[in-house]
């Protein structure tokens, strides 16, 4: 198989155990990383990389989110990987999401911003233009106040809407069509399957309301 492989925390633990069934059991497939740190990660444990490119069409992709709504939509981009999260999970022909109980909600935007990634020379107009949508945005920082740059070297927005979102994929349509914005963290009609842990270490089937 061809596979996503995801970045974030619950990521971490998903590439430990498929770095064990690799050693353990022979388990074959390649992996398309989503970021930087992914692929540090994934070539340490000894999983198989190839690019995108080389892929083609992906069998499945596997990721979390910071946050799910009972229609499957999310928030990602906690790590600030997003876009490139976003472009292999419409390459896949599955897209597996990964969360724990504290990740579903009744509304998105409830607890999390939205991550938007926007080129540094953008930063202010783009600002603004997110006030205007109702939001409000922070610049993302280190812990010297440094602003965070993500892979593809862009700054990133974190949006946050007072009372959550009322239309995902309309704001994700009106956020993506501000110039110096790259992408945004709200993902819609992507995901395929979503299986929810506990601190018990039980596991569910989010199912999905229409």
């Amino acid at each position: 198989m061809r596979v996503g492989l995801g970045t974030g925390t619950t990521m971490s633990y998903a590439l430990e155990a498929l770095g064990r069934r690799v050693r353990e059991e022979g388990l074959a497939f390649a992996g398309v990383a989503t970021s930087m740190a992914t692929e540090r990660t994934a070539r340490r444990l000894g999983l198989p990389l190839v690019t995108l490119a080389e892929a083609g069409r992906l069998d499945m992709a596997i990721d979390g989110a910071d946050e799910i709504d009972s229609k499957w939509r999310l928030i990602k981009g906690g790590g600030g990987a997003h876009t490139r999260e976003k472009i292999v999970a419409a390459q896949a022909d599955r897209f597996l999401v990964l969360v724990d109980e504290s990740k579903v909600v009744r509304r998105l935007g409830s607890a999390f911003p939205v991550p938007v990634e926007v080129a540094p020379f953008a930063v202010h107009p783009v600002t603004e233009t997110l006030r205007r949508l109702g939001a409000i945005p922070t610049l993302r920082t280190d812990a010297e106040r440094t602003p965070v740059h993500t892979d593809q070297n862009f700054h990133i927005l974190d949006a946050f809407f007072e009372g959550g979102i009322e239309n995902p994929e309309a704001l994700g349509r009106a956020i993506k069509n501000i110039p110096g914005v790259l992408e945004h963290g709200i993902f819609a009609g992507y995901t395929t399957d979503v299986l929810v842990g506990d601190e018990t270490g039980d596991v569910r089937t989010l199912a999905k309301s229409t």
